[in-house]
């Protein structure tokens, strides 16, 4: 199931709800947001809030290469406006200088369409009786212009506040997209997501619901990428991409870890690791990967290297939901890895053999079976293929020549080559000393 965006039909919402993106008095037609569908844009806003959140996400963020944060600022990626980041810690100045644009954005006098990035999840300081408690807070001096206060703003009223005129709502990493850690059993925040907070029916100015990369820490290229699709949208070059029905970028999280893991093909065969960082699969010491929709182990960490898999660690689900209550407690078999597990030894322990002896006649030329032997130094069976090999190839080849030309009857009856084995027919003896810098060596 992925998200249809009628009755808009993926395209851009003209007035009166661009309006709502640079303020309701502004000019009709700037960027093609405000009324006409034709301008591009020259700039976005983007605010990056941190609410409940370790920084680790900003950290993957910074480190995609395709597209770079760099690309987007700098408006090096084709078609697409250049992104004004305001950034807690890669922002240039502090303070007012920080909040200045987005107390605009929430007047809306800002001029330029924004984007507002969650980063962490949202705590429930909004029940507090008062204003002056919170959990999370960025930025001071309350939102009225004429106000002198230094109480700090919290994080939640900046996410309301600015949610009606912007143009996408994008959640990074789990904490943001689903609660994270900071929502999970124990804690005293009463954290949760930011659709949670939002609610179901929030959609932006233009129309989209909060689009999720979950992760902790996320892919940083699904993240870039998935803005750089969005942005495209809101430059009204294409639609908008299709997302699942939980916000997630389908065509980043639709497929499971397993399907793609490079140690799958041992869960196939049955053998699987037995501490972290063995090559086999990682099922039986907590790996959730079949279960769990993420595309790491094909993206990779960063710049398409590493990944959990990859390295050797299990999943554990970080991507999804649930997490982490639902896929505690950590490196142990999930239930469900007795029976598949179990029966996949079974089945897996025959093809395991039976790919053994194919891989077995692979291994020899076509004519090392014609002369019985295997002409390598590094052989340790040089001699005919067993009886037991004879009747399984006999089989075996059968079946795979079943309706074709058998090519291994053709290749037997072609002449060996005449220059096969060519330094015992000059007469030369493979047991002579050879001389290797001034030494007499045996080569046997």
């Amino acid at each position: 199931m992925t998200y249809d965006p009628s009755p808009f039909g993926g395209k851009l919402r003209t007035v009166p709800y661009a309006g709502a993106v640079f303020g309701a008095d502004y000019p009709v037609g700037l960027g093609g947001l405000g009324g006409s569908p034709d301008g591009p844009l020259n700039e976005v806003h983007v605010f990056w809030i941190a609410g409940m959140s370790c920084d680790g996400c900003s950290i993957a963020a910074t480190g995609a290469t395709n597209p770079s944060v760099e690309d987007l600022l700098l408006g090096r990626v084709p078609n697409l406006p250049k992104v004004i980041l305001h950034h807690p810690v890669l922002n240039p100045g502090a303070g007012t200088e920080l909040t200045r644009p987005m107390k605009k954005a929430v007047e809306g006098n800002l001029g330029a369409p924004y984007v507002v990035v969650l980063e962490g999840s949202v705590p429930d300081d909004q029940a507090f009786p008062t204003e002056l408690g919170y959990f999370s807070a960025m930025g001071a001096g309350g939102f009225d212009p004429d106000s002198e206060t230094d109480q700090p703003n919290r994080v939640t009223d900046w996410l309301w506040k600015l949610a009606p005129g912007a143009a996408a709502y994008v959640a990074i990493g789990t904490c943001a997209t689903w609660g994270g850690i900071p929502a999970a059993a124990g804690n005293i925040t009463g954290s949760m997501s930011l659709t949670d907070f939002l609610g179901k029916d929030y959609r932006s100015a233009l129309g989209v619901p909060v689009v999720n990369v979950p992760g902790c820490s996320p892919v940083g290229d699904n993240f870039t990428e998935t803005v750089a699709a969005v942005l495209l949208f809101l430059q009204n070059l294409a639609p908008l991409p299709k997302f699942d029905e939980l916000g997630r970028p389908a065509w980043l999280f639709e497929e499971t870890v397993h399907r793609h893991c490079p140690k799958a093909g041992y869960y196939e065969e049955g053998v699987f690791a037995e501490q972290e960082g063995d090559n086999e699969c990682l099922v039986e010491i907590g790996c959730w990967g079949p279960v769990v929709q993420c595309n790491i182990v094909e993206r990779g960490a960063i710049n398409g290297m590493g990944g959990c898999m990859v390295a050797g660690g299990a999943c554990i689900g970080c991507t999804m939901p649930g997490f982490p209550d639902k896929y505690s407690p950590f490196y142990k078999a999930p239930p469900g890895s007795f029976i598949s597990g179990g029966l996949t030894k079974i089945n897996g322990g025959a093809i395991r053999r039976l790919r053994r002896m194919s891989m077995k006649s692979g291994n020899r030329e076509a004519l090392w079976d014609s002369v019985g032997e295997v002409p390598s130094g590094w052989a340790d069976d040089k001699g005919k293929p067993s009886a037991f090999d004879k009747t399984n190839a006999f089989f075996y080849k059968k079946l795979q020549y079943r309706g074709s030309v058998h090519q291994g009857k053709r290749n037997k009856k072609q002449p060996l080559p005449a220059s096969r084995d060519i330094l015992r027919q000059k007469g030369i003896d493979h047991n002579q000393g050879t001389d290797v810098l001034g030494d007499r060596v045996r080569t046997r």
